[in-house]
């Protein structure tokens, strides 16, 4: 049975409060940067969190979450819809579902009925499968537009997480080369997360320069994925377009998915 969205003013009440403090950063960052405020996307990223959280910032306003894990995202796809049709209280059509984990190609034609956005793209073989997957989609009628592509890249190399390698000449345009050919996947730009031992202005350094250099290349691709709860001032700094928030918005993680 679907839960009762009228059960849960107190977590209401809670991300109300921390959605405004993540707007006030994230428009206090912009400011700094020279921005406009408008032109940055802020992801909330609920892995390991309810549906009925993704409903209630979907009312305040969020039209877009970020999930890690196919399965559980595939599953809060459901539950929402549901919830959505049992409450009356919202239209689950307008959440826009992002893939922000590393992606699995034989989660493709699972990913292809529910993502509207996939951050994480980064190898040859992934985007030939959410290629195949997303055209059988659309003829499918499961599906209405498009899979739009961040194309992640690695800063330092590291293939255990993920990314093409940036240091390697021509690896990310030949995957941007890639994507922009299908018929079915929409190249938006480019995503990466900072190494762990990396300083932050260091990286999104590295990564804008980066992505000034695909753009000469593919001028469309103007999206730049980057920057987290603990720095997204300096992501914006060096030009970040969307910021995925997890812990600053929702808080510490409470559910475990087995």
């Amino acid at each position: 049975m679907a839960a009762d969205l009228s059960a849960h003013p107190d977590r209401e009440s809670e991300l109300t409060h921390a959605l405004a403090a993540v707007r006030s950063r994230l428009a206090a960052a912009a400011e700094a940067a020279g921005r406009n405020v408008g032109e940055i996307e802020l992801l909330p990223i609920t892995k390991f969190f309810p549906a009925t959280d993704v409903a209630i910032l979907s009312r305040l306003g969020c039209r877009s979450v970020g999930e890690s894990r196919e399965q559980e995202a595939s599953a809060k796809v459901a539950e929402l819809t549901a919830l959505l049709a049992a409450s009356a209280r919202g239209d689950s059509r307008g959440v826009q579902w992002h893939m922000v984990g590393r992606i699995q190609r034989n989660k493709a034609r699972s990913l292809a009925s529910w993502a509207h956005t996939a951050h994480s793209v980064d190898g040859s073989q992934l985007v030939t499968a959410l290629d195949r997957a997303v055209a059988a989609a659309l003829a499918e009628r499961r599906r209405d537009n498009r899979l739009r592509v961040y194309v992640q890249v690695s800063l330092d190399g590291d293939a255990s997480r993920g990314g093409v390698d940036s240091t390697t000449p021509g690896a990310v345009e030949r995957i941007c080369a890639q994507v922009e050919e299908s018929d079915s996947l929409e190249l938006v730009g480019l995503m990466g997360i900072p190494p762990l031992d990396w300083d932050p202005n260091e990286a999104f350094d590295r990564l804008q320069s980066t992505h000034h250099r695909v753009r000469e290349t593919f001028p469309r691709a103007v999206g730049l994925s980057a920057g987290m709860s603990n720095d997204l001032e300096t992501a914006v700094k060096y030009g970040s377009t969307c910021v995925r928030v997890g812990t600053a918005l929702l808080g510490p993680r409470r559910l475990r998915s087995p």
